[in-house]
């Protein structure tokens, strides 16, 4: 059995903090074998660093996938040719930096991520995530039946639907950007394990890990603003998948959720 667990995405400083400590607590007790966490929002709340990439790998993270907010630190361009454990979408129209999908060598065999973006109410069109997630399914079991993907979207139809496009093909389908995590785990017909959101690494005492005033603000007046980032308590939210190493099929899911208190 491989234990796969998967981070929801990592807002700012409190939340790598957090998902680093919980991270190294869980490889170390053996509750996972192999950790992937969405970053694309571990700088200050939008966007990844290379620096930043650099410490969730050397905490123990295997991959970091990402999303609409990739970009969003222009040191990240000319780093994700550079180092292909970090995912960008794999919908991106060819030639773009980066990569969409790795495959790693681990104890207990080869373990394939892929990472892919939604197009329902986030903005970039990018190429239709279905076709592009089942090219490089079938693609990727050339070489293992253990294939987790991160699906980055917006609305709850389209990830579900990304799920059922992939069950018996891929092992996991996992949703982020919303920053809450659902509560619809379950393993489909043909073996794969799916929830709509992972939730996020971020502030207990927050709105999607930014301070609560600061939001309602917005809502009220609809003026620009900042949302500074929530410090204190953070919920580390993800989902963990049990996965046959023979089949690829997904023997069990549960919700994740561990409270880091600040040190």
């Amino acid at each position: 059995m491989i234990r796969l667990l998967f981070l929801g995405d990592i807002v700012g400083e409190p939340g790598r903090n957090a998902a680093k400590a919980v991270v190294a607590e869980v490889l170390r007790d053996g509750t996972a074998d192999f950790v992937v966490a969405n970053g694309e929002n571990a700088a200050n709340g939008r966007g990844i660093s290379p620096k930043i990439a650099i410490d969730l790998l050397r905490s123990g993270v295997a991959v970091i996938t990402s999303g609409d907010h990739i970009w969003d630190e222009k040191e990240i361009v000319p780093y994700l040719p550079t180092e292909p454990r970090m995912l960008r979408p794999i919908n991106y129209p060819p030639g773009v930096p980066g990569q969409g999908s790795i495959v790693l060598d681990t104890a207990k065999g080869k373990i394939a991520v892929m990472n892919v973006q939604c197009r329902t109410f986030m903005g970039q069109q990018l190429e239709n995530p279905f076709l592009a997630a089942r090219a490089e399914a079938e693609r990727l079991r050339a070489e293992t039946p253990v294939i987790f993907v991160d699906v980055h979207g917006e609305t709850t139809s389209e990830k579900t639907a990304m799920a059922w496009h992939l069950d018996g093909i891929v092992s996991g389908v996992v949703g982020t950007h919303t920053h809450v995590q659902t509560a619809d785990e379950r393993i489909l017909p043909g073996g794969t394990a799916f929830l709509c959101d992972a939730g996020m690494c971020g502030g207990t005492e927050s709105i999607l890990g930014r301070e609560p005033a600061a939001v309602v603000k917005k809502f009220l007046d609809c003026m620009p603003s900042k949302f500074p980032i929530t410090r204190g308590r953070v919920h580390v939210c993800g989902a963990l998948i049990g996965i046959d190493p023979a089949s690829g099929r997904a023997q069990s899911i549960e919700r994740f959720r561990r409270v880091v208190e600040p040190s």
